[in-house]
């Protein structure tokens, strides 16, 4: 038992100094984002009846955030998405995160917006089992950010609202320019791509990226 015990911390030694190595060696970890949506408390019960609550499906990386069982239809002039993935918890705003391949399916030219911005966004209609609802606005495509937590931020010299210019691997090597950082003692370190992104540059979930240096501020 005692060796096996021994064998045991020695694995999650290796294993924190691994993810150790990975941060002070300025490693990013990757997280592709689907298609998916965020809804309002309002839109929720529009869309499920009143009173309903998201169920839980899976955590995120991210605290607190969560996929939802649940899903919708969204539908623009051209085209539509069935099952698209309900994130948790509700927000303010219902907000769509599509990518740009999406828009051309949908009818819509949805803009490249960090998370909350949506004044002008392109509308899309929601449809669920008990209702549906049209949006004037709401649909973006998220542009490309790091979520980074305060202690690693001072490390790397950077604050909320910087740019950055980031490195890829592999055969499809690029660097990303203007990746926003996020930064947040909420927050656990992420960069996020939505699918157009991760397929150009042969990006999975979990890969890793390199920051080169800061690019533009916004």
């Amino acid at each position: 038992m005692k060796k096996l015990n021994e064998e045991v911390i020695n694995r999650i030694i290796k294993k924190v100094i691994e993810e150790i190595d990975k941060i002070t060696s300025n490693q990013i970890p990757i997280g592709v984002s689907n298609r998916h949506i965020h809804l309002s408390k309002s839109d929720l019960e529009s869309l499920f009846g009143i009173g309903y609550e998201l169920t839980k499906y899976r955590e995120l990386k991210q605290p607190g955030q969560y996929a939802a069982e649940e899903t919708v239809k969204i539908k623009g002039s051209k085209g539509s998405f069935e099952n698209v993935r309900i994130l948790g918890p509700v927000r303010d705003k219902t907000q769509i995160e599509i990518s740009l391949t999406d828009g051309y399916k949908l009818g819509i030219k949805p803009p490249v917006r960090r998370s909350g911005i949506l004044e002008d966004s392109s509308k899309i209609e929601i449809i669920g089992p008990k209702g549906q609802v049209k949006k004037e606005e709401g649909a973006i495509a998220a542009l490309r950010h790091i979520h980074m937590p305060i202690d690693i931020a001072e490390k790397m010299n950077l604050k909320n609202g910087d740019t950055v210019n980031v490195e890829t691997k592999g055969i499809r090597e690029v660097i990303l320019k203007n990746v926003l950082v996020r930064v947040s003692d909420k927050f656990e370190l992420e960069m996020h791509v939505d699918t157009d992104e991760a397929n150009a540059c042969g990006l999975k979930t979990g890969d890793f990226v390199s920051i080169l240096d800061k690019s533009w501020k916004e």
